[in-house]
């Protein structure tokens, strides 16, 4: 893609509500802000394909708890005062035209057109802040010239049991899209938006063995005078629910066939099971390309100091002291504490924001505390748990609410700043 082309994209990643489905981990931040991977943040993600990708023109449009997302983006993405080159967070402001907070993320990008229309984008990349996936938008970008599109969608295929939970369309020869419908349940309209496997494939979708659907991404690109006609209505306030299908009616919507590994990570469930699978010999997804890298905050910590442990299929960050644990198929965040006697299992570490000189009075350390075993667990940064304590869901809770802690989809979320006195068996 000529450079011209890609200075007048202008991308705008969408950071979601309250995050009610990553609660607790959206308790005290936006849900782009979110740890990942033991030493990155959600937002990482989607701001590093763009700058992989060509474009440095961002904006991360939030309204829930945006100060660590604010502070992490100003200290992680820092360009060069002679590059146009810039991360910026927008959360939704009153303003005399508008009184409401974003009511969707249609509504979101409407209310910021005004911050967006100063740079004369020719095109709009709108993306989502929660999910995992490696994608170079230049052959997206390119299609969407190719085709004369006012719209284009990043479709991936999803099996008939993942239907109900995206965005479904029927595509013609030409991959325009001709029918859509958001989260179907009829069994009938599940089925006419259905193809054949020799239509996906020649559509250029690969690995095509079962009856799959196409789904959106929920990455968009858009002509800019195709959005802003689209968002002339306020009564349309989500682009999946509303926009979209308005779209398909009245403009010219085309499908962009994504093969490469995609996943939401919005729930409990899907983020504890993302980190996880990070820990595999070969990941579908991993942060070692050395072609299109995933950045972050440079926090220049020491090298990790491990001493008298064992580690079996586990990701280890910088910064972290252990000494006599044992960790397995786990990942394991930056400046995580761990005491002698404790085995870490299928669990996922964030770490801390700080070293601590001295354990504080009456309490735990940061970190992990003596003889602990924790199992199936997410640990939130700062938390300090004590000496003998039992972290396995032993009654097999699907929800529980609990000071300090907390149950989500079977899956134990021990709170940002929590304390788990010793000898506590959850």
């Amino acid at each position: 893609m000529p450079e011209a082309r890609r200075g007048q994209t202008l991308s705008i990643i969408l950071g979601g509500g309250r995050g009610e489905r990553l609660f607790p981990l959206t308790r005290t931040r936006s849900k782009p802000a979110v740890p990942l991977g033991g030493k990155y943040r959600l937002v990482d993600v989607p701001v590093s394909n763009c700058i992989n990708s060509g474009l440095s023109r961002i904006f991360v449009l939030t309204q829930f708890n945006s100060a660590s997302l604010n502070r992490h983006l100003i200290n992680a993405f820092r360009f060069d005062h002679f590059s146009e080159g810039f991360v910026e967070v927008l959360a939704a402001e009153l303003t005399p035209g508008s009184v409401e907070w974003f009511k969707g993320t249609a509504d979101a990008v409407r209310q910021c057109l005004r911050h967006f229309e100063r740079y004369a984008p020719r095109t709009y990349l709108v993306l989502s802040g929660d999910q995992l996936y490696r994608m170079d938008f230049r052959p997206l970008l390119a299609q969407h010239d190719e085709t004369g599109a006012d719209v284009t969608v990043s479709t991936v295929l999803v099996p008939g049991g993942s239907v109900g939970g995206v965005g479904v369309m029927r595509l013609n020869s030409r991959k325009r899209v001709v029918g859509f419908a958001e989260k179907p349940k009829e069994p009938e309209v599940v089925e006419a938006l259905r193809h054949d496997e020799d239509f996906l494939q020649a559509c250029g979708f690969e690995g095509v063995r079962r009856r799959y659907w196409v789904a959106s991404m929920g990455i968009y690109v858009f002509r800019a005078g195709a959005l802003v006609e689209l968002l002339q209505d306020e009564s349309k306030t989500d682009f999946g629910r509303d926009v979209l299908p308005e779209a398909v009616k009245h403009q010219r919507v085309y499908a962009y066939p994504f093969s490469g590994y995609w996943r939401d990570i919005g729930t409990i469930r899907a983020f504890y099971g993302a980190n996880i699978e990070l820990t595999a010999a070969r990941p579908r997804f991993d942060f070692y390309s050395p072609a299109a890298p995933i950045y972050s905050h440079p926090r220049f910590l020491p090298a990790s100091k491990l001493r008298r442990c064992s580690i079996s299929d586990a990701v280890v960050s910088d910064g972290v002291i252990a000494e006599g644990a044992h960790f397995a198929r786990s990942v394991i965040g930056i400046r995580s504490i761990v005491r002698p006697g404790t085995t870490v299992s299928r669990t996922v570490m964030m770490g801390a924001d700080y070293y601590e000189e001295r354990r504080p009075r009456g309490r735990p350390g940061l970190g992990l505390g003596r003889n602990c075993r924790i199992e199936g667990a997410i640990i939130d940064k700062n938390a300090r748990i004590g000496d003998n304590v039992v972290i396995a869901n032993r009654k097999k809770l699907r929800r529980l609410d609990a000071d300090g802690y907390c149950i989500r989809d079977g899956i134990v979320v021990v709170e940002k700043n929590a304390v788990i006195p010793s000898g506590t068996a959850i």
